[in-house]
C-alpha cells in the first residue's frame, strides 16, 4: 500500500503550492511509512508515499523517465511488468531499474493511454507527460487501488489516495452528497464515482482520466469491461 496525491493548473503555469502539497503527502504517510517524495514544476505537482514492495533500492517515487520528460507516482503492484520488460525492451526502450513503475512509465511512451490495456495488477497512478502536456490517471480494473479527485474552485485540479488528503486543501468545499448519504444508509457503502464529500469523486474502476493543459475539465473514460 501507497498513498499517491497531485495537483495540476490546466491554465496556469505558476507551481502549484508546496506546502499544500506536502500536507497532501502527510496525510498519506501511513500508508507509505518505507520514504516520501514529491516533485514541482510549472502548473504541476506530485507527492508520493512508499510501502516499498518491489526493487526496494531503486523504486522511490515520483519516478522519471532518465530525460525527465515523464512523471509518475503510483500505488500498487504491476503483476506483468516482467512480460512489459522484455516487450519494451524488444521495442527499443531502455529501463533504468527493475521497479514495476518505470513499466509503466515506458508502456506510456510506446503505447500512450492505451497502456492501461496492457496493465495486470492492481494500481492507481498519475503520469505526467511534460511534452504532450497530458496528465493520465488509471484505475485497476477491479477497483483495487483507489483514486479520489476534485476540482477547486480556483480551476485547479487535486488528487490522492484517500479523501483526508483532499480535505487538507483548504478551497475544497466541506459539504456532504445526500444522494451518497442515502446510498450509504442502505447498501452499506458509496458506489463509485460517488463519494460522500459533494465536491470529491472517485475514479471507478477499470477507468483512465486524460486531462491536458490548455483544456478543461476531462472525463473518466472505461478501457475494460
Amino acid at each position: 500500500m501507497c498513498g499517491i496525491a497531485g495537483l495540476f493548473h490546466p491554465f496556469r503555469d505558476a507551481l502549484p503550492d508546496g506546502t499544500q502539497l506536502r500536507r497532501m503527502g502527510d496525510a498519506l504517510a501511513h500508508r507509505g511509512p518505507d520514504g516520501s517524495g514529491a516533485h514541482l514544476e510549472p502548473g504541476l505537482g506530485l507527492a508520493h508515499r512508499r510501502l516499498a514492495i518491489v526493487d526496494l533500492a531503486g523504486g522511490a517515487q515520483p519516478m522519471a523517465t532518465v530525460d525527465e520528460r515523464v512523471w509518475i507516482v503510483f500505488n500498487g503492484e504491476i503483476y506483468n511488468h516482467l512480460a512489459l520488460r522484455r516487450e519494451l525492451e524488444a521495442a527499443g526502450h531502455r529501463f533504468q531499474t527493475h521497479s514495476d513503475t518505470e513499466a509503466i512509465l515506458l508502456a506510456w511512451r510506446e503505447w500512450g493511454a492505451d497502456c492501461l490495456t496492457r496493465l495486470d495488477g492492481m494500481f492507481a497512478f498519475a503520469l505526467w507527460d511534460r511534452d504532450r502536456e497530458e496528465l493520465l490517471l488509471g484505475r485497476d480494473r477491479l477497483g483495487e487501488k483507489p483514486l479520489d479527485y476534485a476540482w477547486l474552485p480556483d480551476g485547479t485540479f487535486a488528487f490522492a489516495s484517500e479523501p483526508g488528503a483532499l480535505l487538507t486543501l483548504p478551497d475544497l468545499p466541506r459539504g456532504l452528497d445526500p444522494a451518497a448519504v442515502d446510498a450509504y444508509l442502505a447498501l452499506g457503502y458509496v458506489p463509485d464515482p460517488a463519494t460522500i464529500h459533494a465536491a470529491i469523486r472517485r475514479l471507478p474502476p477499470a477507468h483512465g482520466m486524460l486531462l491536458r493543459r490548455g483544456r478543461a475539465g476531462g472525463e473518466p473514460r472505461r478501457y475494460w469491461s
